[in-house]
């Protein structure tokens, strides 16, 4: 079996539609995929309709958190959506993105960047806005060659000139709501040094001493020695240990199925969450 659970589709900050992205999966050779966006499940239905035969979705989302100053993501998998206090704050951290993103937007502006709101809105579509199309933005006005290399200091990321704080959740009350909605909760891209500041180990253990499942080892952002440490910090706190693309559609360089998820990993996943279960594709339209 090959497993991708961590994807975004254009109900976040992704360039393929959830029924492309679902497509797509299949065409890759994936037998189950995660649908994570940012802090929305709005994209789950259709893809569900569009799910081909053979294919596999996990539903989720990738939560916005925040621990000691420091931005981290949570790949919540398989809970109840319409759950009231995860979804109340699931809102919380939307409705703040667009306020957030026009505070990016002017404050490229007196950095004489000549970015409106209008174009970034445009990029976002209907997805949930983010720093991602803001940089979309960037990469058009050919401020910087790559989407990636907006998120330095010199532009979007954590601390950078044009950064602005958003609402993000504490990952100990993430947690707590991941698992009464049923759901199961793995810390994303934990050793991303490139995006900024890391949480460090010591937190990740108290993370898994109030519930945390598992953490994303094998990722794009992780070179050879820090997918090391992330496995022995994995096998010594007894975590789980996924592996995915983070796929983002042309946004990324990344492709689906880049990086995969062990079937026994995936099957400890599907037993301990109870909040949703996974969807089998029945050749969607």
């Amino acid at each position: 079996m090959r497993i991708d659970l961590h994807t975004h589709s254009t109900a976040s900050d992704g360039t393929d539609t959830p029924g492309q992205l679902v497509r797509k999966a299949a065409a890759a050779g994936l037998d189950v995929v995660a649908l994570t966006d940012h802090d929305t499940t709005r994209g789950h239905a259709e893809a569900v309709a569009a799910l081909p035969e053979g294919l596999t979705l996990v539903t989720g989302a990738e939560l916005s958190c925040r621990v000691d100053g420091i931005s981290m993501h949570m790949l919540a998998y398989l809970f109840d959506p319409e759950e009231p206090a995860l979804l109340a704050e699931r809102e919380l951290v939307r409705d703040d993105r667009v306020p957030r993103a026009k505070a990016m937007v002017a404050k490229l502006n007196a950095l004489g960047v000549p970015v409106t709101w209008e174009q970034v809105a445009r990029i976002a579509g209907d997805g949930s806005v983010g720093r991602p199309h803001v940089a979309t933005a960037l990469v058009e006005l050919g401020v910087v060659p790559t989407v990636g290399d907006a998120f330095t200091e010199v532009w979007l990321a954590d601390g950078g000139r044009a950064f602005v704080e958003k609402h993000e959740t504490d990952p100990f009350e993430a947690l707590r709501l991941i698992k009464a909605a049923g759901g199961v909760a793995v810390f994303a891209h934990p050793a991303a040094a490139k995006r900024g500041r890391t949480v460090p180990e010591s937190t990740i253990a108290e993370l898994a001493a109030a519930g945390l499942d598992g953490v994303e080892v094998d990722h794009m952002d992780h070179d050879a020695d820090a997918r090391a440490r992330l496995r022995g910090l994995a096998e010594e706190l007894g975590l789980l240990m996924t592996g995915s693309s983070d796929y983002h559609g042309s946004r990324k360089t990344c492709l689906l199925g880049e990086y995969t998820t062990d079937p026994e990993v995936y099957g400890e996943i599907t037993r301990r969450a109870f909040g949703a279960f996974p969807v089998p594709g029945a050749g969607g339209v």
